[in-house]
């Protein structure tokens, strides 16, 4: 009788081993395969919240088929109680196992509401917006210039400024002024504290910076230097051999002078590549921008053509003059005119001029300039009614 009953107890224990393992087998397919969300949507996760309430709600908008399930699996993976808040894009076909990561690994919230404050070469905007979940793309709630004085603000930027899941970012153009990176961040009025001088031209980075409301104006501009010294070592290192250039410092006013000349990412190279030939050759660089730079100081745009007196006007920065590298940069390059200035194009060109398509024409004789100066002059001509 007792091996009777050892027996039917072995093969009940054996069975529910059997079972268990398969139930467990299931649960871990069910928990990693896909979902049953047809269309992604923005899940905003307060602070606070629990897995049971969450994953309830999942299961009513359509993301999870089995919420308890759900629970399990977060409270087998240790991951329960590591919710952090926000706003979250939950993506169409979904497992319970990604979204369990997307709610827990936290971060910044990657849909929803976002304040983009833009600091840019001719002007300063901030900009409130919204991700579309089905497109992947921001719709704009309000965009203004700001300013500290300002008496009010859009409905919308009020109401982002309040949520705690808003994503809040600075971003630099290539090319802005350390003056004009300044005026930006103290028109910025979700950062605080003052900035005592303007940091030194050329060591700010072009970049998009991820924010907090509150933080201060000093760290961000501590960081934005940071970054930029850190691009113009790697790329310091990597530069080409035989260069008319000494230092870092020297590399970083000719990229800049390269991110003033240009907007067309396929031509920095070819106009490093101009400067360092007529640096090599001992010929004035000649261009434009350091003149301006000369004139304005980096406090703006000068919003006219150059004036002949200009031209011939005594500045350190006048490098029709002046032979060699201007004296500082003049303007903060981003890293492609940084990578540019120190890997340029190798070719014969000597000269450049606009060919009316928003790029250059380049010559490697005065002949071959002049021809393209004729171009240009026919086409401005043209285009002004004479």
């Amino acid at each position: 009788m007792w091996r009777a009953l050892a027996s039917n107890a072995i093969t009940l224990f054996i069975v529910f081993v059997v079972v268990s393992g398969g139930l467990i087998g299931w649960g871990q397919s069910q928990f990693h395969a896909a979902g049953p969300l047809a269309e992604p949507f923005c899940l905003r996760v307060a602070p606070g919240a629990r897995m049971d309430a969450l994953s309830t709600e999942l299961g009513e908008r359509g993301a999870v088929q089995l919420p308890w399930l759900m629970r399990a699996g977060a409270r087998y993976s240790g991951k329960s109680s590591e919710i952090r808040f926000g706003s979250y894009l939950v993506p169409a076909g979904a497992s319970m196992n990604e979204i369990v990561e997307i709610v827990t690994r936290g971060g910044q919230s990657t849909c929803g509401v976002e304040i983009v404050h833009r600091i840019g070469v001719t002007r300063i905007e901030t900009q409130v917006r919204e991700l579309d979940p089905m497109t992947g793309r921001y719709v704009p709630l309000a965009e203004f210039s700001p300013a500290p004085e300002a008496d009010s603000v859009p409905v919308a930027y009020a109401e982002a400024r309040s949520r705690k899941d808003t994503r809040i970012r600075v971003v630099l153009a290539e090319g802005v002024t350390s003056w004009q990176v300044v005026e930006g961040l103290n028109a910025f009025d979700i950062l605080t504290g003052s900035v005592p001088a303007v940091p030194a031209e050329g060591w700010l980075a072009p970049d998009s910076y991820e924010i907090s409301s509150g933080d201060d104006r000093r760290g961000l501009l501590a960081l934005m230097e940071s970054r930029q010294r850190e691009r113009l070592e790697k790329a310091w290192q990597e530069r080409a051999e035989a260069l008319p250039i000494d230092s870092p410092d020297e590399a970083l006013i000719l990229a800049s002078i390269v991110e003033k000349e240009t907007g067309m990412p396929d031509e920095r190279g070819l106009v490093a590549g101009v400067f360092v030939n007529r640096l090599k050759e001992g010929m004035p660089l000649q261009t434009d921008p350091s003149v301006i730079y000369g004139i304005t100081e980096g406090r703006g745009t000068l919003d006219r053509g150059l004036r002949r007196s200009e031209l011939r006007g005594e500045t350190p920065y006048n490098t029709y003059l002046n032979r060699g590298l201007p004296p500082t940069p003049i303007a903060n390059p981003g890293l492609a005119s940084i990578k540019a200035a120190l890997n340029p194009e190798e070719t014969g060109f000597l000269f450049f001029v606009a060919d009316g398509s928003g790029g250059h024409a380049f010559a490697s004789t005065l002949r071959e300039h002049n021809a393209n100066v004729a171009k240009w002059r026919a086409i401005e001509a043209q285009r002004n009614g004479q």
